[in-house]
């Protein structure tokens, strides 16, 4: 094995281990908003003030919003280190900017 193959099969190796910590972050990240769900549930149900319960939307989406951008960050890593050309590399980063800018 030469040292640019073992280099490639340690920077997939450090990518897959890189996406597997944050995709973990991203899933916690989402059960906590889904309880966030659950408290706005109760919280109409029960009768709250639409003030408390538009302040708890507000954290809410915030919260969604940031597992969201934690997910766009593991797309442009995957794409600047998935590739050993460098201007495939960019290209790829460049699409993934594009789906933030759309969606972000």
């Amino acid at each position: 094995m030469n040292a640019s193959s073992s280099s490639t099969e340690q920077g997939a190796s450090a990518a897959s281990l890189y996406r597997a910590e944050h995709q973990r972050d991203v899933l916690n990240r989402l059960k906590r908003i889904e309880g966030q769900i659950r408290g706005l549930v109760d919280m109409i149900e029960g009768g709250r003030d639409c003030e408390d319960v538009a302040q708890q939307m507000t954290a809410t989406r915030r919260a969604m919003d940031k597992a969201f951008y934690r997910m766009m960050t593991c797309t442009v890593i995957e794409a600047a280190t998935g590739s050993e050309d460098h201007d495939q590399a960019r290209s790829e980063i460049e699409r993934r900017a594009k789906l933030l800018e759309k969606y972000g």
